[in-house]
């Protein structure tokens, strides 16, 4: 056996640790070659369809390679998100998605894969507010109001939603559990009918999104109570957020970007670093607040603790209202 002087072994490590990262960045600084995939777990025309092909536009003029979309849609979003898992970790498959997978992850538990345990995640995109809106027959004006008149006549008041386990589902839970009351759950496939039911009063209350029920309130046929996030609207500021009654209550719909786990953490990091150039991008915050969408910016290690309380939120909604997947 050679033994080679204590210096010549602490060149050779240097020499390996430097060609090892030079690798990494050269594997960086390659990416991407080739086009790549964002499955998009849900229907054309949509919230999470709509901002990924903006993303989708800003990164291929960034990175000089199509990045191109392909909408799964089905099941609540398991049948594109379990592609995405099955997908090669090489940087070339991302998912678009939503709290709607954080939601499945307590509701829909017997799924063919796990999100923090098959995914890594990249970075969030933005999130948009919901309104508590009432038919105008509700006789209340304000969230406080409402409270009141539920806990005076549990489970009469009923809200609708598009489906069990849908944001605008999870957001009427959240709601019932901090404000200690009781609302019937009139689920929809899909939010047309559940809005349809809103305004023709066949539903007393309902949690949908600011950009389509703002108009309905203008034209006199639903009252909007409150905005679910923790800030006012910039589109509303004379509403008040629904937590200025419930403290702490947040019940927004936020998107964000995962890829395959075993993803290198280089690729990885390189496309955090480029959407928050996107989103943080003024013109962008001036546009996407016209839509009621706030930019959201994160690095990789804080978009998994965010994930992670997501996750652990609507676990305990799931569990404390007993609510199944259809």
């Amino acid at each position: 056996m050679i033994h080679l002087p204590r210096s010549l072994k602490l060149m050779a490590l240097t020499l390996v640790m430097a060609s090892g990262l030079g690798h990494l960045q050269a594997h960086a600084q390659s990416y991407p070659n080739r086009p790549v995939k964002i499955v998009v777990p849900f229907a054309a025309g949509g919230p999470a369809d709509n901002y990924a092909r903006f993303m989708a536009q800003r990164l291929t003029d960034e990175l000089k390679q199509p990045f191109v979309i392909d909408n799964k849609p089905g099941a609540g979003s398991i049948i594109g998100t379990d592609f995405a898992a099955k997908s090669p970790a090489d940087g070339y498959t991302l998912l678009m998605m939503s709290n709607t997978q954080t939601v499945n992850e307590s509701l829909i538990p017997k799924k063919p894969f796990a999100l923090m345990k098959d995914f890594v995640g990249i970075a969030p995109v933005n999130y948009s507010n919901l309104l508590l809106v009432v038919h105008p027959s509700v006789p209340v004006k304000n969230v406080s109001e409402l409270v009141a008149l539920a806990k005076s006549k549990p489970g009469k008041l009923n809200f609708a939603s598009s489906g069990n386990g849908t944001p605008y589902h999870m957001a009427g839970e959240l709601f019932k559990y901090m404000a200690g009351i009781d609302m019937t759950h009139v689920p929809y496939k899909g939010s047309s009918g559940a809005r349809t039911d809103i305004v023709g009063g066949q539903v007393d209350v309902m949690f949908d999104a600011e950009t389509t029920m703002a108009e309905f309130a203008r034209n006199g046929q639903v009252r909007m109570l409150g905005a679910t996030g923790l800030a006012r609207s910039a589109n509303l500021p004379d509403v008040p957020t629904v937590a200025e009654t419930v403290p702490k209550y947040e019940a927004t719909i936020w998107l964000g970007f995962m890829a395959p786990k075993g993803t290198p953490a280089d690729i990885v990091t390189k496309l955090n670093a480029e959407m928050r150039k996107i989103v943080n991008n003024p013109e962008v915050k001036t546009a996407w607040a016209k839509q009621g969408a706030v930019p959201l910016s994160m690095t990789v290690a804080e978009f998994e603790q965010y994930l992670n309380a997501d996750i652990a939120k609507w676990a305990n909604i799931v569990k404390v209202s007993g609510m199944k997947a259809d």
